[in-house]
């Protein structure tokens, strides 16, 4: 989420702004950041509530923002049908893996069981699926003999945060430039 906020405020997203960062965790650390940076943040908790309840205020905070775009980070949970309509092809998200390889918890762990040679970062497009989306990009990183659970997410992070933000701008210019037909 800083990286994005960093890349937008730094023109590296063009035409970009981060309008609220969300969370349902009231002491996460990405909400003081944001809020470092001058960023709206808004704690949402689920506690007692429906998925869909959630999604919904969720929801209504984002358009009260007329917020064009989310960019999942760190989101852990599996959004409503009811938020993936009202932000489908508008809702991204980053997974640590070259998916379809290794979706879900823990995928260098599952990456590293496997015996890959090479892991890496996927942004997609959210969907009814789990980490199945359209892709948007990706990026490759080895993985070596000696790695860990730790020193390959490590590298993983590093690439994530390059990548999803060239990811935020290649969508931002689709819709800045569609498609023509003939």
């Amino acid at each position: 989420m800083i990286a994005l906020a960093d890349a937008a405020r730094d023109g590296i997203i063009p035409k970009a702004e981060i309008a609220v960062v969300i969370s349902d965790q009231p002491n996460a650390a990405g909400l003081a950041k944001a809020a470092e940076r001058g960023i709206e943040t808004l704690v949402i908790k689920r506690g007692g509530r429906t998925r869909e309840e959630h999604d919904r205020e969720i929801i209504a905070g984002l358009r009260a923002r007329n917020v064009d775009l989310v960019c999942l980070a760190g989101y852990m949970r599996i959004l409503s049908n009811e938020f993936i309509e009202a932000y489908r092809g508008r809702s991204l998200n980053i997974h640590p893996s070259l998916l379809p390889l290794f979706p879900g918890l823990e995928p260098q762990k599952q990456a590293l069981e496997h015996g890959a040679k090479t892991s890496g970062c996927t942004v997609h497009f959210v969907d009814e699926t789990l980490d199945a989306g359209p892709i948007i990009a990706q990026r490759e990183v080895p993985v070596y003999d000696d790695d860990t659970v730790e020193s390959l997410s490590e590298r993983i992070l590093t690439q994530e945060h390059k990548l999803y933000a060239e990811a935020v701008t290649l969508v931002v210019a689709r819709w800045s430039n569609p498609p023509t037909s003939d």
